[in-house]
């Protein structure tokens, strides 16, 4: 599209722009420093950063114009709301091309299921899947933005931080297929605080399909299961459960806790050997198996292709493994009550006999629940037999720290206390698991300990 067609459609001014004609024919940013020449630069104002500030930058960096709420001094459309204009963008687009759009939403797990399903997709034709966590009011559209005519797969990864959020996702990008991971405590307090609230929210996924799509629901949750009379849409149930049509049978951990599991579809049956650690894994590729037989591949297609899947988002049950036999599990993306306990359990597995070491921070967004469920984990922590717990940070990592009862408890005030503390403590042949949410920053320990 020209610059003045985009102006046309979003009623925007056009500013500084000596040609109305110039075409935008590249994906859009909202990073100064991923602009891609020929694109567009959307300038959106955080907490600490405007974007209208690097507009100039972008420019030099080869953005066509800038998406932007004022003019910037450089070729500019102007509209009310930038985000909301990207939005309608992106939707505009999307209905010039055809591809089969995939959207998927949870509590937890929706990077990884995204992950594995774009591996498994990208063997039968091209696919375009969300970078990174980008699967907000921002990201949902800079995703669709990247597909084009080629594109045969749109995979969406759709986050839910409030009621409502769904329905303004899938308003911009309709999905065929719906895939609901679980219910959990994550957004809770902004919900409604109670998994039912968070259910009603992720529902408006599935609510969104038409009559010719396909709803892929989790049947071994039953907040999920729910949702069945929520949508218009064909459903597919997935699960360990033997009602599940898409399920996993024989499941088993191999030496590096990774899961090995027979995938039975309508199509038949494949042997599934994951290269993803803990067991939790068995669920995302059954998500992602799911989202893929609803699509038309076959079981031996499908096992292909999540065989072959490697991690490919940092910061998630990322393994490294130091010279001196001491192996670091960075799972410090983020964290909630489901995650957390997920991530210990596969930390201890990998373990075996080794000896453990936890440093773990706040979970956040847990509202009046905090306490108790930091509490629970402390106790998991002494349960699963951690050797040494370093806790980062006041206020609720204490309360776990109170509660591992029979583990070598370390509390630290913050990150850098932690590495500290973590470089002394650790001895050669640990598994050292970090964790907490993303804005405790630990991933920086993490990253840290890995490179000793």
């Amino acid at each position: 599209m020209t610059l003045q067609e985009i102006a046309r459609l979003l009623g925007a001014g056009l500013h500084d722009a000596p040609d109305p004609t110039a075409p935008v024919t590249a994906p859009s940013a909202v990073d100064s420093r991923e602009v891609v020449p020929g694109g567009l630069f959307a300038a959106t104002a955080g907490a600490n950063v405007d974007g209208h500030d690097y507009a100039a930058v972008a420019v030099a960096s080869g953005a066509v114009a800038v998406l932007a709420s004022r003019p910037v001094g450089v070729p500019a459309l102007v509209v009310e709301d930038v985000q909301t204009a990207l939005g309608l963008l992106a939707g505009h687009a999307l209905g010039r091309i055809t591809p089969a759009v995939i959207g998927l939403t949870g509590s937890v797990g929706k990077t990884t299921t995204k992950d594995l399903l774009a591996q498994v997709l990208e063997r039968h034709g091209p696919t375009v899947a969300t970078d990174r966590s980008f699967n907000n009011e921002l990201g949902l559209p800079l995703t669709v933005l990247r597909a084009d005519a080629t594109t045969r797969y749109l995979v969406l990864e759709m986050g839910a931080s409030r009621k409502g959020d769904l329905t303004y996702l899938t308003g911009i990008a309709p999905p065929r297929v719906g895939l609901v991971l679980n219910v959990g405590s994550a957004h809770a307090e902004r919900m409604g605080g109670g998994p039912a609230d968070v259910a009603e929210a992720k529902g408006e996924l599935v609510e969104a399909l038409g009559a010719d799509g396909f709803a892929l629901l989790n049947a071994d949750d039953p907040y999920v299961m729910g949702m069945a009379g929520r949508t218009r849409a064909a459903i597919l149930l997935y699960g360990r459960s033997p009602e599940a049509t898409v399920r996993a049978e024989d499941v088993r951990m191999d030496a590096r806790a990774r899961p090995v599991f027979e995938l039975v579809t309508p199509s038949g049956r494949a042997p599934v050997e994951l290269g993803l650690m803990g067991e939790h894994q068995v669920s995302n590729a059954l998500a992602a198996a799911a989202a893929a037989t609803a699509l038309g591949l076959g079981a031996a297609e499908i096992a292909e292709g999540l065989n072959a899947a490697r991690r490919r988002s940092a910061g998630r049950l990322e393994i490294v493994e130091r010279r001196d036999g001491v192996t670091v599990v960075n799972d410090a993306y983020n964290a909630s009550p489901e995650s957390m306990r997920a991530g210990l359990r596969a930390a201890k597995a990998l373990a075996g006999g080794r000896r453990t070491v936890a440093v773990l921070g706040a979970m956040g967004q847990q509202a009046e629940a905090s306490r108790a469920r930091h509490t629970e984990i402390g106790r998991l922590v002494a349960d699963l037999g951690f050797d040494v717990l370093i806790t980062v940070g006041a206020g609720d990592p204490l309360a776990m720290a109170r509660a591992a009862r029979g583990v070598a408890v370390h509390p630290v005030e913050d990150v850098a206390g932690a590495v500290t503390l973590a470089t002394e403590l650790i001895e050669p042949g640990d598994v050292v698991f970090v964790k907490a949410s993303s804005e405790i920053g630990l991933g920086a320990c993490a990253r840290a300990l890995a490179a000793l």
